[in-house]
């Protein structure tokens, strides 16, 4: 399997081309047609009624004032909706025909030049935020900065914790089609298509059963505390065996948000971009390779992903995408591929009593290399 590194630069975009984007009511419609990202939000909200009633919450980037008008529902006295593009204007309407006109105070500007009446506190913040593969055009920086500056001690982020994830994966949509067009082979065209469309992630929905290995975690953010510092870079190296026959064509990423729950022993509410999972217009995100690779159950498969912010546009994020000789890196203990020394290391051991993970880690772990947790195995 030949090595490569993969890199995607962001380009440029200013902050007004961001927010003039967003005033295309088509992009708001495929949002709000988006059933799995409302139902996850109305969920969240309406399962915790105690952080809404009678409180006040601040709704970072409204839009169209949906969520804003959730929070409302919920019971909130006073709901601050923050939106720095022309929908502005349109949040009173909505607030209106739902008679929530009292309720709802619009607050058309940027969240960096809010300044709420009497230095007043929020004791809840709710924001969709997240972009593509999470980071892509999000606007973390600024639920951020509202928490620092407008909520209270004690108050609550809704969602509070994300997680970006990947896997290897299979894209038979995307490589068979040159294998017949109308009865003529045209790999030679889809061999310089590949190595195009491999220059930026591409945003397609990926098949759960497309996946060659278990997810990692590539990072999770803890939105009550992590700083804009720490999202300048993410990063993790990983070696997964592949769990079924199959050709590697890419590496897929997607992204999930957990909200608060009351305090009763339960999970909160978990909104999901899985490939396992419904779909969402997020869909997934992958780097496509631009030679596939037919690998065996077993095979061990390695890589290193880095995830750095745009020097030219903060809202954007550089990928490098390093695939890796498993030969010449360190494997997890316990490792389920087939070469020799993980069998032989599993056989050991088994037999070893009082061994733990933690010992594991401690012989053949590596630490992440950003401040994010990273390199977690896990299902989502």
């Amino acid at each position: 399997m030949a090595m490569e590194t993969l890199r995607h630069t962001a380009e440029s975009n200013d902050t007004a081309e961001y927010f003039e984007s967003y005033d295309n009511l088509d992009v708001h419609q495929l949002m709000l047609r988006d059933t799995v990202r409302i139902q996850a939000y109305k969920n969240a909200i309406f399962s915790c009624t105690e952080y809404f009633k009678d409180k006040v919450i601040m709704d970072v980037g409204a839009g169209t004032g949906i969520l804003s008008i959730f929070c409302a529902q919920a019971g909130a006295r006073v709901v601050y909706a923050v939106e720095a593009s022309v929908l502005a204007n349109i949040i009173p309407k909505v607030a209106k025909e739902n008679n929530f006109s009292a309720v709802i105070r619009v607050l058309n500007q940027r969240v960096e030049d809010v300044v709420l009446p009497e230095g007043a506190k929020v004791d809840v913040i709710v924001s969709e935020w997240m972009g593509f593969y999470l980071l892509h055009e999000g606007m973390l920086d600024s639920v951020l900065h509202a928490r620092d500056v407008h909520m209270k001690a004690d108050g609550k982020m809704f969602p509070e914790i994300a997680k970006l994830w990947c896997a290897p994966c299979s894209m038979p949509e995307l490589y068979d089609f040159w294998d017949d067009v109308g009865g003529v082979r045209m790999q030679s065209v889809g061999q310089i298509w590949r190595q195009q469309k491999s220059q930026e992630p591409q945003i397609v929905e990926i098949s759960g059963s497309n996946l060659l290995t278990d997810p990692v975690n590539i990072c999770t953010l803890d939105l009550r505390s992590i700083s804009s510092r720490e999202l300048e870079s993410v990063s993790g190296k990983f070696v997964l065996p592949a769990s079924h026959d199959g050709k590697y064509q890419g590496l897929c990423m997607w992204f999930s948000c957990v909200f608060p729950c009351i305090d009763d022993g339960s999970h909160g509410t978990v909104l999901s971009t899985a490939p396992t999972e419904p779909p969402t217009h997020w869909k997934q995100a992958v780097v496509m390779l631009p030679h596939d690779f037919t690998v065996e159950e077993g095979t061990p498969l390695a890589w290193e992903l880095r995830l750095h912010r745009s020097a030219l546009n903060s809202r954007h994020y550089s990928i490098e995408f390093t695939e890796l000789d498993p030969e010449a890196v360190k494997h997890p203990l316990p490792c389920m591929c087939y070469m020799t020394k993980c069998i032989v290391l599993r056989a050991f051991l088994e037999q070893k009593e009082g061994w733990s993970e933690a010992e594991a880690g401690d012989e053949e772990g590596e630490e992440p290399d950003d401040s994010c947790s990273s390199g977690d195995k896990a299902d989502v």
